[in-house]
């Protein structure tokens, strides 16, 4: 299973989720010399998600951290989060 596929999963289990996209951005970062020493890659999550209602941007982002923690050890360098609800997306 990929870290993609990981990070999937694993947030489709923390989350109700109503629409996901993950990107693997490890290949703008190529040669980031702590990536390389932590083996971990570099990816970007939408998530459009109820669970986010009335939680603000800074709470959201922790709760999606505290979801992925164990894959922060060695798989994921680096997350950029856009986290939202559907009544936020046009």
């Amino acid at each position: 299973m990929t870290t993609k596929d990981k990070i999937e999963e694993t947030l489709t289990n923390h989350f109700t989720i109503d629409q996901l996209k993950i990107t693997d951005d490890s290949h703008l970062h190529a040669g980031h010399a702590e990536a390389v020493k932590s083996g971990g890659g570099h990816y970007s999550v939408f998530i459009i998600s109820s669970d986010f209602k009335d939680k603000p941007l800074v709470s959201r982002h922790r709760m999606i951290n505290e979801s992925l923690k164990p894959l922060f050890q060695k798989e994921i360098h680096a997350l950029k989060i856009q986290a939202k609800i559907k009544e936020e997306v046009n």
